[in-house]
Parts: C-alpha cells; sequence; structure tokens
C-alpha cells in the first residue's frame, strides 16, 4: 500500500513540509499517507522525485529496472524519453494510439506467401 510506504520515507519530515514541496494540501497528503485517496500520477511522480525514488517502488514496493533494460530498441528508448516531457493530455493519447496499433496489429491477417 502506497500509504505505508509514504509514512515510511517520510521518516521525522512533517507531512506539511512534503504537501508543500509537492504543491498539494497537508490534509490531501495525509490522505494518501492514509488510504483515503490515491495521487494522480503527476502527483505520484513529485513524491517518487522528492523521496528519490521510482513511481513503482512507491506503487508496488518494488524498484522497476531502467529504462534502457527495459527497452533494447534504441528507437523505443528514444520515444519513451520524449514522452516524458509530454502532457498528461498527450500522454493519454500516446497510449491510447499505441493500443490501437496493437489491436490492428492482432487483427492483422498473416499474408501468404
Amino acid at each position: 500500500m502506497i500509504g505505508g510506504r509514504l509514512k515510511s520515507l517520510r521518516g521525522k519530515r512533517t507531512q506539511e513540509e512534503i504537501a508543500s514541496h509537492i504543491g498539494v494540501s497537508r490534509a490531501r497528503y495525509s490522505h494518501y499517507e492514509n488510504g483515503r485517496s490515491e495521487p494522480d500520477y503527476d502527483t505520484l511522480q513529485k513524491l517518487a522525485d522528492y523521496f528519490q525514488v521510482t513511481t513503482d517502488y512507491l506503487l508496488t514496493g518494488k524498484d522497476k529496472k531502467s529504462d534502457d533494460d527495459m527497452f533494447s530498441d534504441p528507437d523505443l528508448q528514444l520515444a519513451y524519453r520524449d514522452m516524458q516531457d509530454f502532457s498528461p493530455e498527450s500522454k493519454q493519447q500516446a497510449i491510447e494510439f499505441i493500443n490501437y496499433l496493437k489491436e490492428k496489429e492482432k487483427n492483422r491477417k498473416p499474408k501468404n506467401k
């Protein structure tokens, strides 16, 4: 649960200090720690940056492989890095387009040779 990891990472810092740094109210941050609400993607990234951990660690308790390990294809590495600067709306559009392409490939009939 993300709340337990946030509490652990916070250590002796105050909720107010962390909330101020990531741009939410102390009450909102408290809700994250107590499991009453989940941070959105942007807030999750701010928390990961603040605590110097990965978002995967916050969500699962496990660190992910580096981006370079995830993609052996240099073009995919570049595309992934470029997407980091996208707005949330553009990221969602990119994900939807990738899902569209996956469906298209899945439904593609093999060509006769």
